[in-house]
C-alpha cells in the first residue's frame, strides 16, 4: 500500500465512498473512445508537498494496486479490467514536476489543487447523469499577476542572463485569477472543446476542476514507442501569419533548441540509439493561431516504469528552457505566481498505453476562484512587447470559453 499521509487520503476515497458520489459526465483528456460520457469513478488518491515521500513512485505504486501494472511499459500487460477499471487520469503540476527534475518549483500556487492526482475509472454501459441541473455560471474581471511593464522588464532580465551565458532559454509564463459562482464544469468543458484541442477535457476532484484544451503532446507511450510532440512559435492564423511563423529564424532556432532538449530527455529512458525526430517545425493550427510542432519518437527502454518516465519528461522542455534546470531557477526567480494546473501534465493512464497532455491553454478552480495561465519561450531575439503580445494572443480564447 501507499504510505504515510498520501495513504490517509487514498483511505478516504475507497471504491464505495467514491461510487456513492453524484455522477457527472465529465471526461478527462485522451480518454479512450470507448470509454467517452461513461466513466465512473473508482478510486483516488491525491498528493501534496506535506504528504512527503516521491510521488511519482506513489502513482505508480496505486495504479498497480488497482490492476494498471506500469513498471516495464516495454511489456504492457495488456487489457485487463480488475474490478471494472478501464483505465486512469493522471495529473502532475508543474510544480510537483520540478521537484521531480530536481529544480526549483518556483513561487507557491495560486490554487488549492493538489500538486498530483490519480482518479481510477470504471465505465457503464450507459452515459451517466446529474441528478440536478447545473447552478448557473458567473464569471467577474480578470486580474492579473503582472502587468505588462512587469512582463516585459521579466523579458529583459532572461535577455541578460543569456547573455551571461546562464541560459539558452526560458519560457515565462503570466497568471490571471477571477472569481465566479455556481458550477464551473459547463465552462471548462467549453474550453476543451476548442478546435486543435488534442488533449480537450475536464478533471474534478472535491473542491477543485481542471479545464484542458492543449493540442501539445508531453509523451505518448504506445506499442514499444515513446512520442513527445514540442510545440513553439506562434503567429497569427492568417496567410501572413503562416508565412511569418516560417520564415522566422528566431522561432526556428528557439523551436530548435527545445526540439533537442526534448531529445535528450527521451534518451535517458530509450533504448540506445532509438530517438529520431520524425517531423520538424510542421505549422498546424489552434484556434486562431498557427503554431510550430515537431515530433520526437524513441522506442521504450526495457524496465522503464511509469515513475521514471515522469521524472525524464517533467515538466515538459517546451514551457521550461534549456538548460531545463537552470531555466527553472530563473522561472522561480522571475515569475511572480506559481503554474498551478498550468504547464504540467494531464491524461490517460490505460492497461497497454499512457498518453499525457502538456497543459497549455488550460485553466483550473477552486472553490471561489478562476485561474488562467499564458506566457512564451524567451530567446536573445525576443522582443519584450512582441513576447507580451504572444502571450496575450493565447488567452483570448481560454477566457472566452469562459465566459
Amino acid at each position: 500500500m501507499v504510505r504515510g499521509k498520501s495513504a490517509e487520503r487514498m483511505s478516504m476515497n475507497r471504491p464505495d465512498v467514491v461510487e456513492a458520489l453524484p455522477r457527472m459526465v465529465v471526461d478527462p483528456p485522451a480518454v479512450p473512445a470507448s470509454c467517452r460520457g461513461r466513466l465512473v469513478e473508482r478510486a483516488r488518491w491525491q498528493w501534496h508537498p506535506a504528504d512527503g515521500g516521491d510521488p511519482a513512485a506513489y502513482a505508480e505504486q496505486f495504479l498497480a494496486e488497482h490492476g494498471l501494472h506500469l513498471h516495464d511499459l516495454a511489456h504492457p500487460a495488456g487489457h485487463h479490467h480488475r474490478h471494472g477499471v478501464c483505465g486512469a487520469a493522471l495529473y502532475v503540476s508543474a510544480a510537483a514536476g520540478a521537484l521531480l527534475a530536481g529544480g526549483a518549483p518556483g513561487a507557491p500556487n495560486p490554487t488549492d489543487l493538489p500538486e498530483v492526482a490519480v482518479v481510477v475509472y470504471g465505465h457503464t454501459e450507459t452515459a451517466p447523469t446529474r441528478p440536478d441541473p447545473p447552478a448557473p455560471w458567473w464569471r467577474g474581471t480578470w486580474t492579473e499577476s503582472w502587468s505588462a511593464r512587469q512582463h516585459a522588464e521579466a523579458v529583459t532580465a532572461v535577455r541578460d542572463a543569456i547573455g551571461r551565458g546562464e541560459v539558452y532559454q526560458v519560457n515565462l509564463v503570466g497568471h490571471a485569477s477571477a472569481p465566479y459562482t455556481g458550477d464551473p464544469v459547463p465552462a471548462l468543458a467549453r474550453l476543451g472543446r476548442l478546435p486543435g484541442a488534442r488533449y480537450g477535457g475536464v478533471l474534478t476532484g472535491p473542491g477543485w476542476a481542471i479545464g484542458c484544451a492543449s493540442p501539445e503532446t508531453l509523451v505518448e507511450v504506445r506499442g514499444g514507442t515513446l512520442t513527445t510532440r514540442p510545440i513553439k512559435g506562434t503567429r497569427a492564423a492568417t496567410t501572413a501569419g503562416r508565412a511569418d511563423l516560417l520564415a522566422s529564424a528566431k522561432e526556428r532556432a528557439e523551436h530548435i533548441m527545445i526540439v533537442d532538449l526534448e531529445r535528450n530527455d527521451l534518451a535517458r529512458v530509450a533504448r540506445t540509439g532509438s530517438v529520431r525526430v520524425d517531423e520538424l517545425f510542421a505549422v498546424r493550427r489552434w484556434c486562431d493561431l498557427w503554431q510550430a510542432e515537431s515530433t520526437v519518437r524513441a522506442e521504450v527502454a526495457d524496465g522503464l516504469g511509469l515513475a521514471d518516465l515522469l521524472r525524464a519528461v517533467c515538466p515538459g522542455g517546451s514551457v521550461t528552457g534549456a538548460p531545463k534546470l537552470a531555466a527553472l531557477d530563473h522561472i522561480a526567480a522571475l515569475e511572480p505566481v506559481g503554474r498551478g494546473a498550468a504547464m504540467g501534465a494531464l491524461g490517460w493512464i490505460g492497461p497497454d498505453h499512457i498518453d499525457l497532455g502538456l497543459t497549455i491553454r488550460t485553466a483550473a478552480v477552486d472553490g471561489t476562484t478562476v485561474h488562467v495561465w499564458a506566457g512564451g519561450g524567451i530567446t536573445w531575439d525576443s522582443d519584450p512587447a512582441a513576447e507580451v503580445a504572444e502571450a496575450a494572443a493565447k488567452t483570448v480564447p481560454v477566457r472566452a470559453a469562459l465566459r
